[in-house]
């Protein structure tokens, strides 16, 4: 525990004392601990990885609900063409090809992708989307991508 100070040397010194500041400073408690500044940042996926948001979680799993299949999944894929030269395609599928296709699963929903469109959309997040224009599932917060369209269908890609 810090000693007591005299509460004279608490207050800041006044211009016709300014000469005893020093003194101020030579019986100020100080610690050799570094201080710490908590932040917070959001949680990254593995490099070779994607998030599947909440929203989407909960729209797939509705998705699988309605249609009575645990097995639905949200297959999600890049090809070459839109308007930036790469478009996004999703849609629901219960096809899994084991050596082809990577599996996520988040509570169990279920997102399925081919190894080169995972390789454009690592760290990626998909959320599900709810605008006047309707709802759908969207990639967002594509690091990979260096540009994209005003619908966010189609984008450019780092390197080319």
């Amino acid at each position: 525990m810090p000693p007591r100070l005299p509460a004279a040397l608490l207050r800041l010194p006044s211009p016709a004392v300014a000469p005893s500041y020093p003194l101020l400073l030579r019986h100020r408690p100080f610690s050799t601990h570094p201080r710490l500044h908590l932040t917070s940042t959001p949680p990254q996926p593995p490099s070779n990885s994607i998030i599947i948001t909440p929203r989407a979680v909960s729209r797939l799993k509705t998705l699988q609900e309605q249609d009575a299949n645990p097995k639905l999944a949200l297959r999600v894929t890049v090809e070459s063409g839109g308007c930036h030269g790469f478009q996004y395609n999703m849609s629901l599928s219960e096809k899994v090809d084991p050596e082809e296709d990577i599996v996520f699963d988040e509570e169990g929903a279920l997102v399925v992708m081919d190894g080169p469109s995972l390789e454009l959309l690592k760290g990626s997040k998909i959320d599900y989307t709810m605008e006047l224009i309707g709802s759908m599932f969207k990639i967002v917060d594509n690091p990979e991508a260096t540009s994209s369209c005003g619908c966010g269908t189609s984008f450019d890609i780092k390197g080319l």
